[in-house]
């Protein structure tokens, strides 16, 4: 490949991976020595955030580059509209071949297929673990095989079939390691003799912090059922031994589920390096949020808390990244698109909300004028978890959340009111998020300051508060 040729972009995505079961990240939970290899020869981001901890939002925001409010998919009820702009119809535009193959969950049929791909095979819905049924291209064919292992065929079956002399963008979309955890029958018996490490948090007690903790119905002990488990809870168990059978049994099956998409990951990466165009492609590792893994007693996402809203971010590029590199700067999946679009030689749309990190994982230096906080929005208030809707801002050194307490009319919503409440962790006392100091007296200042923060990335993004948003008012943005 040439030296001006712009390079191929393959952007690996699973679904509620979260960065702490990538032993890149430090993992005390499992090895992914094939995810690794990306970031070991590239570069690996610690700060990256979902702008809203739920999968469809999420895989929204990566396409367009625009906040859920923007791009109407607040909700995994709703279906993103693909006449709208997205980064894969601007790079087919600018003669980029384009694929998608995986897990979509943006809806089907009409307006809702995938848009700007030349290829597409997708799930419907959260689609099947074992013998799954796929689109592909809009006709539903059945599968034989385990998910994972079909979904990179397809992949491959596509790049050894492309025009090699044109550059490429697949986004290759995994459903492991989602719910309900159906390992495949090579890696069925990972971990059986060995007990998986209990979190810090296993044991919080929800004190200190807000009711929408306190109620979420997303515990270890509570909340895991039937097909989670796969088989029933021993007799005899103290409630204590029975919570942690449970998490024993919950994260075996997920990481037995990420063995498979590490195995996989490899299997692409090695055709890369045999079609000889390693050096020229853009490989992305990401999941489209974070996941409680036993932390604060839990499993699934949806709260601000960092293990939900921290995504992994893992890069190589190798005429460009440093190997090794690490960037601590904020980034946000508002920002993958417009940095898709800078590898491609074009600037961001008008629309986009996000801006290119290109320069930071070229070199690590983050430009003065970066931005050094992010907003943070859920409102699929009080559905499936019980988690309230609420929007937010985290900074490098702190967090304030605000649980509205409101539907809003989403169309995924519960018409249930709950009372409103404020939480503030100072992160780099209590990086865990254990105690929330709202209202405490030494933090009066920064309490006021990061709402005004909050209010001002609330309103740059196009968004506003809730009705009723005591906070706004007195701060004259309501």
């Amino acid at each position: 490949m040439s030296e001006h040729r712009r390079p191929n972009i393959l952007f690996i995505m699973s679904d509620d991976h979260a960065a702490h079961a990538i032993s890149a990240y430090g993992s005390q939970v499992n090895e992914t020595p094939q995810i690794d290899r990306i970031g070991n020869e590239g570069v690996r981001l610690d700060n990256c955030f979902c702008t809203n901890s739920i999968c469809a939002p999420s895989r929204a925001t990566i396409l367009t580059g625009t906040h859920n409010h923007i791009n109407g998919v607040l909700t995994l009820a709703d279906d993103l509209d693909g006449r709208q702009e997205n980064v894969a119809k601007l790079l087919q535009g600018e003669g980029y071949q384009t694929s998608i193959f995986g897990k979509w969950h943006l809806g089907h049929g009409g307006d809702a297929d995938p848009a700007g791909f030349d290829r597409w095979v997708v799930l419907p819905g959260q689609g099947d673990y074992h013998d799954p049924h796929f689109y592909d291209q809009g006709e539903l064919v059945h599968r034989d095989g385990y998910v994972t292992d079909l979904i990179t065929e397809y992949a491959l079956g596509w790049l050894e079939d492309r025009d090699h002399e044109r550059p490429f963008m697949m986004m290759l979309h995994h459903k492991a390691p989602h719910r309900p955890w159906q390992p495949d029958e090579k890696h069925a018996s990972m971990y059986e003799d060995l007990d998986i490490p209990l979190p810090e948090t296993f044991d919080d007690d929800y004190e200190n912090r807000s009711n929408a903790a306190r109620n979420a119905e997303m515990r270890i002990e509570s909340n895991l059922y039937d097909t989670d488990l796969k088989k029933p809870v021993p007799d005899g168990l103290s409630p204590r031994d029975e919570k942690i059978w449970k998490y024993q049994r919950y994260m075996k099956d997920y990481l037995r589920c990420i063995a498979s998409v590490d195995d996989n990951v490899g299997r692409v990466l090695d055709y890369l390096d045999e079609d000889g165009v390693a050096d020229d492609t853009i490989v992305i590792y990401t999941s489209d949020q974070g996941f409680f893994l036993g932390d604060h007693g839990w499993y699934d996402k949806r709260f601000m808390y960092e293990e939900s809203l921290r995504m992994p971010f893992l890069m190589r590029y190798p005429r460009e990244i440093p190997a090794g590199t690490v960037v601590d700067a904020i980034v946000t999946n508002v920002d993958f698109a417009p940095m898709f679009l800078d590898y491609a030689g074009q600037a961001p749309t008008e629309r986009m909300q996000g801006l290119s990190f290109r320069s930071i994982v070229a070199g690590g230096d983050v430009p003065e004028d970066w931005p050094e906080a992010m907003y943070y929005r859920y409102w699929m208030h009080l559905t499936d978890h019980y988690v309230p809707a609420h929007y937010g801002v985290r900074t490098t050194t702190h967090k304030l959340i605000y649980y509205y307490g409101q539907a809003l009319g989403t169309s995924a919503s519960i018409d249930e009111p709950t009372e409103p409440e404020w939480e503030l962790f100072d992160l780099e006392a209590d990086p865990q998020e254990m105690r929330s100091v709202y209202g405490d007296p030494a933090y009066a200042q920064i309490q006021r300051e990061l709402a005004d923060l909050m209010y001002r990335l609330q309103s740059d993004a196009g968004d506003k508060p809730a009705p009723g948003d005591a906070v706004a008012t007195e701060l004259g943005y309501l």
